[in-house]
């Protein structure tokens, strides 16, 4: 199995974050993978992007044109990449942000008030790790315990005691969808 994914919004929502926890969880479970991010001089406010890649076979690029699987955190980015999907694709949205709807009738959509719920745990700044939670359950790329085994080699050590609303922010994305 071969998950091609796109983790998408502005810089400072965490998307590069979520890739780079989806990718090291992949490693932890055995499985070949690829992070490649992409963002715009702007950094904090820019758009940002990144392409993973989790399989079972190896890699043999790291680019993703044609994603199974993408998660917008904001209108440009649902509006470059919501296209994209593949036929039979996943696409998440954060519908506490973008106010339209995916046209896509081939492809499975969910909208997840990302921001919204993680207002709601109040850490607004986990609306990451509740998209993630979202997509981790719609996908099955990686298992949400990989994930939180690969939280501090991908955040460091310094933000161990992150680690429990982090959890909790997972947990209520796995039940948004």
């Amino acid at each position: 199995m071969e998950h091609r994914i796109v983790f998408a919004g502005f810089g400072g929502q965490g998307v590069l974050s979520m890739g780079m926890l989806v990718a090291y969880a992949g490693m932890i479970e055995g499985k070949e993978v690829s992070w490649l991010p992409s963002y715009g001089p702007e950094m904090r406010g820019g758009t940002a992007n990144c392409n993973v890649i989790v399989s079972d076979a190896p890699v043999s690029s790291p680019i993703v044109t044609v994603p199974t699987a993408a998660a917008v955190m904001n209108r440009p980015s649902l509006d470059k990449f919501g296209p994209l999907v593949e036929k039979g694709g996943i696409l998440l949205v954060n519908s506490s942000l973008i106010d339209i709807k995916s046209d896509r009738t081939d492809i499975d959509v969910f909208y997840v008030p990302a921001n919204d719920v993680a207002a709601g745990l109040k850490t607004p700044r986990a609306a990451n790790m509740v998209m993630l939670g979202a997509f981790l359950k719609t996908t099955g790329a990686v298992s949400p315990k990989s994930v939180m085994d690969s939280f501090l080699q991908v955040m460091g050590e310094n933000k161990a005691s992150l680690i429990p609303i982090n959890e909790k922010a997972l947990e209520a994305g796995l039940n948004a969808v």
